[in-house]
């Protein structure tokens, strides 16, 4: 299944001269999955603004609306370019729900499914059927769902509530199985203890910590006791407005651009306070010795971020365990910096939407560049890059990565560009008008 199928190749552009660009971001697709979820699941209508329109929401949004939500633009009918939503919760009911390759759709909404109403039935892309999902099926069985199968696809046969209760569950393979299970778990007979009893702990921290800000933001009772333990307590989900801030990760193949020409790339709205993971690349550059500034107004809640970039990018020893989804863009600057760097405690990125640590090593290996693969990370050691084919694997932060190599190393052919649209539709053309410094 999947309606991305078609494959476009793109020789990425070299920057002939330094990159300087204003650089507006679209909303963040972590932010706006998880307040449609709460949405659909609310008390009363609400309207999420600044929403991001990419494969990704828009299957979460599909999602919802065949499960039996409302889900429409400002004046009326849901429009492509519609990117303040109107969320009206209806009576869930079983539908047929297409993934694609949306991490935040095959693990948040088999919950929602279980809350409605008949058998809902999920698949996705090819490639999704293969990424770790039995973790969060097991667990709502254990919470009295009825559930056919342990990847896509499966099916999940509603009779409009679910037990809940206790349930322990191994999430060292992705934070989104805490975050899927905390969302709708309000909304449970008895709420739900969640314990993790991985060997390791939950990787991206700050995701389960941006589902636990937004719950409370609903009215949630939800406490997080020990680092591996979390409670929600039966009840309503509040209704609430929001606005969603921009997308914090898409960013960082824009600030990258700055760094590894030696140019300035400036983004607005940048949060002063954030519970994405994104925000982290802020450190990150500062590490490898490019200039980092957030440049604020007196009391306002966001800014524009400057990066100017040094002459040379500084080689990194970083543990990227909570904000392991920056790993391509750290990778590809590595590859351009003056030595070896390290990436470690991101062994789970080998289940996300391809196994990124095969994927990085390959594809840096074969522009050049000196990679051995770890048991939970990457030592990558730089060396004259030459341009060669770059392999996306159906996977968008893989294709960004190819475009910031492509800046300073002529030949480099992307070869699934549109991948880019999971998250961040019109990729090309943004990356074409910060390269001409058109955008504003």
């Amino acid at each position: 299944m999947g309606d991305n199928d078609q494959v476009s190749h793109w020789n990425a552009p070299v920057a002939g001269t330094p990159v300087h660009a204003v650089v507006p971001v679209p909303g963040s697709k972590s932010l706006t999955n998880r307040a449609l979820v709460l949405a659909a699941l609310a008390d009363a209508p609400a309207r999420v603004s600044g929403t991001l329109r990419s494969r990704d929401t828009d299957l979460m949004i599909g999602a919802l609306t065949a499960l039996g939500t409302r889900i429409e633009g400002p004046s009326g009918p849901l429009a492509p370019g519609d990117t303040e939503l109107v969320v009206t919760p209806g009576r869930l009911h079983g539908a047929d729900v297409e993934c694609g390759l949306a991490g935040t759709v095959m693990r948040f909404v088999p919950p929602v499914a279980a809350l409605a109403t008949g058998t809902s039935t999920f698949d996705g892309d090819p490639a999704a059927r293969v990424r770790p999902q039995a973790t969060v099926l097991d667990a709502l069985r254990a919470l009295g769902a009825d559930v056919t199968g342990d990847s896509l696809p499966f099916s999940v046969s509603g009779a409009g509530s679910v037990r809940g209760g206790r349930v322990e569950m191994d999430a060292s393979a992705s934070s989104q199985f805490v975050s899927g299970l905390l969302l709708s778990a309000a909304r449970f007979d008895d709420g739900l203890e969640l314990v993790h009893v991985g060997r390791s702990g939950v990787p991206s921290g700050p995701h389960i910590e941006m589902t636990l800000a937004m719950l409370r933001e609903s009215g949630v009772s939800v406490e997080h006791p020990t680092a591996s333990s979390w409670r929600v307590a039966p009840g309503p989900i509040s209704a609430v407005d929001r606005v969603v801030e921009p997308d914090l990760s898409n960013a960082t193949p824009f600030l990258a651009a700055a760094a590894v020409t030696g140019g300035t790339v400036r983004v607005p709205r940048w949060p002063v306070s954030t519970t994405q993971p994104g925000d982290a690349i802020r450190g990150i550059l500062r590490d490898m010795g490019a200039s980092v500034t957030l440049e604020t107004a007196d009391g306002a809640d966001h800014g524009t971020l400057v990066v100017v970039g040094p002459e040379r990018l500084s080689p990194v020893d970083l543990d990227l365990s909570a904000i392991g989804e920056l790993t391509p863009t750290v990778a590809a600057l590595c590859a351009l910096a003056t030595g070896p760097s390290r990436l470690t405690g991101i062994a789970h990125l080998r289940g996300h939407e391809t196994d990124r640590l095969a994927a990085l090593a390959a594809e840096l290996t074969a522009v050049g560049c000196g990679v051995t693969e770890l048991d939970d990370g990457l030592e990558i050691t730089p060396a004259p890059l030459h341009g060669a084919p770059w392999r996306a694997y159906a996977d968008h932060r893989m294709a960004t990565a190819g475009a910031i190599v492509g800046l300073v190393v002529p030949g480099v052919e992307v070869d699934d560009i549109d991948s880019t649209a999971k998250t961040m539709p019109g990729f090309t053309t943004m990356w074409a008008e910060m390269l001409a410094g058109r955008m504003t």
